[in-house]
């Protein structure tokens, strides 16, 4: 058996101990699989009992992040103001990168967003919301996917939500609970009012508002293209999963290792696709599982089909495909890439962040390219 297979059984396991309220069982069940996996040392009796399992992202984060995480730990233990933004430094960019908390009535995150120094013209700038993956927080994700600097170049602002440890031990974005796939409910809810309240306040152009996300933050990123079409203009899915492919953590795990059948959608948007074929956490059927759900929207919308086109490249030492899907203006609908050989990371990364491939194409700038010159 592949050890992913192995380490997927036991934390179905684990899930069906949590059910079973043997919060103590399940917590060894995790320690051990995540021991066997060399994720952590191997020892007995340190795991206090959780009120349920986490969603493990089996990628080990850099030895890097060790001291970044601990200084955010102690920033995090003084007071904020939910009403109050603090202004912090990123050492790979010009711009302000702000930190905040926003709450609503589905809940409250904190949040990080870059204000770029220059402006590139006139009018209300657009906005990409950027949703990390598990284990991963803002200034991580930030740092990966260069999207600050990107930032600066392309003009927009660039907006952050943080997955906090309480709704999920390894910051994971919920995607997989129907609790969290519905609109103005959970963690859709709270991106979604934290999104319109950075549109309001930084003076945002509504109709350039675009989302994206990797693994656990692309699944919740296809969450919110088929909850808020409206809001989003377009989204990105890197290393995730499509909207509704699953109902609780066990079918979750089942998703990310094969994909079931995508539920269809009533309203579409534009959507850019990225996927290393050599991904062991999340299946690259998953890839062409959201490419066929907001494409069969499309289609469901338009009388005539989509032209698609491919093509072969090799970027940064990767070959990849790149598929594309015009509507009959020539607008660019849907975009899909393949990463040959790239596993569960994003393409064209940073190493200064976890879960990257320096490798490829950079995601980063083709997703701007596709948010803000394919459907402007």
């Amino acid at each position: 058996m592949k050890s992913l297979d192995r380490f997927i059984e036991r934390m179905m396991e684990s899930a069906r101990l949590v059910q079973a309220k043997d919060a103590t069982a399940a917590t060894a069940v995790i320690q051990q699989a995540l021991a066997q996996a060399g994720l952590v040392p191997p020892a007995a009796g340190q795991a206090a009992p959780q009120a349920r399992a986490a969603f493990v992202d089996i990628n080990p984060a850099p030895d890097w992040q060790s001291p970044l995480r601990a200084r955010q730990a102690r920033s995090r233990s003084a007071s904020v103001d939910l009403d109050d933004d603090i202004a912090v430094v990123d050492d790979a960019a010009s711009g302000q990168f702000i930190a905040g908390v926003f709450a609503n009535d589905a809940g409250q995150r904190r949040y990080k967003l870059y204000i770029p120094a220059q402006v590139k013209h006139d009018g209300p700038r657009a906005l990409v919301v950027m949703l990390h993956g598990c284990t991963q927080n803002p200034d991580d994700f930030a740092r990966g996917t260069t999207m600050n600097q990107l930032a600066e170049e392309f003009g927009c602002l660039v907006l952050y939500p943080e997955q906090d440890g309480k709704s999920n031990r390894s910051h994971c974005w919920n995607w997989f609970e129907p609790g969290h796939q519905l609109r103005e409910a959970g963690e859709p809810g709270i991106i979604a009012g934290m999104t319109r309240r950075i549109v309001k306040e930084h003076g945002i152009d509504p109709s350039r508002v675009f989302v994206a996300g990797m693994s656990a933050g692309g699944a919740m990123a296809a969450v919110l293209g088929a909850e808020y079409p409206e809001l989003f203009a377009a989204i990105g899915v890197h290393s995730g999963l499509p909207a509704g492919s699953a109902r609780d953590m066990i079918s979750g795990l089942q998703a990310m290792k094969k994909p079931g059948r995508a539920r269809s959608l009533r309203e579409a948007v534009p959507a850019i696709v990225f996927h290393g074929d050599a991904d062991h956490v999340v299946s690259p059927a998953n890839g062409e599982a959201v490419l066929a759900q907001f494409i069969g929207a499309h289609a469901g919308l338009r009388a005539t089909p989509l032209q698609a086109s491919e093509t072969e490249s090799t970027q940064g030492g990767r070959r990849s495909t790149r598929r594309t899907w015009r509507d009959d203006t020539g607008r660019m609908m849907a975009e899909h890439w393949t990463v040959h050989g790239a596993g569960h990371t994003w393409a064209g990364g940073n190493a200064s962040g976890s879960h990257t491939d320096a490798l490829g194409p950079n995601a980063s700038r083709e997703m701007l390219r596709f948010f803000l010159t394919e459907n402007r």
